[in-house]
C-alpha cells in the first residue's frame, strides 16, 4: 500500500544577500534553519531517530559554547592589549622622567 501526501509542504529559507563561501561561515542560526527544515521535510511514517536528534542537539550546544568561548577570548585579548599598551606608555613616561632627572642632576 502506497501512502501519498494530501497536502504539499515547502520550506522556505531566508538567505542573506551575501553568499556563504565556506562551512566555517555558517553560524548557529544556519544550523537551526537546517534542523528545522529537516524536521519539516521528514517522512511522518519514518521520523528521525531520537538518538540522531539528540546528537544534533548536542552538536548545536557544542557549537554555541564554542562560539561563546571564542567571543570571551577575543574580549580578554582586547583587554590585555589595552593593558599592555598602557604599561608601555607608563614605562616610556618613567624612562623619560628618569632621563630628565639624571640630566638635571649632572648639570647641577
Amino acid at each position: 500500500m502506497t501512502v501519498t501526501s494530501a497536502t504539499s509542504t515547502s520550506a522556505t529559507t531566508n538567505t542573506s544577500s551575501t553568499p556563504k563561501t565556506s562551512l566555517s561561515a555558517l553560524n548557529s542560526g544556519d544550523f537551526l534553519k537546517l534542523m528545522l527544515a529537516q524536521m519539516q521535510q521528514q517522512d511522518p511514517t519514518n521520523p528521525v531517530d531520537q538518538k540522531e536528534m539528540l546528537a544534533q542537539m548536542a552538536q548545536f550546544s557544542q557549537l554555541s559554547a564554542s562560539t561563546e568561548m571564542a567571543d570571551t577570548l577575543k574580549s580578554i585579548a582586547s583587554k590585555l592589549d589595552s593593558v599592555v599598551s598602557s604599561q608601555d606608555a607608563t614605562q616610556q613616561s618613567v624612562a623619560s622622567l628618569a632621563s630628565s632627572i639624571a640630566a638635571s642632576q649632572t648639570h647641577a
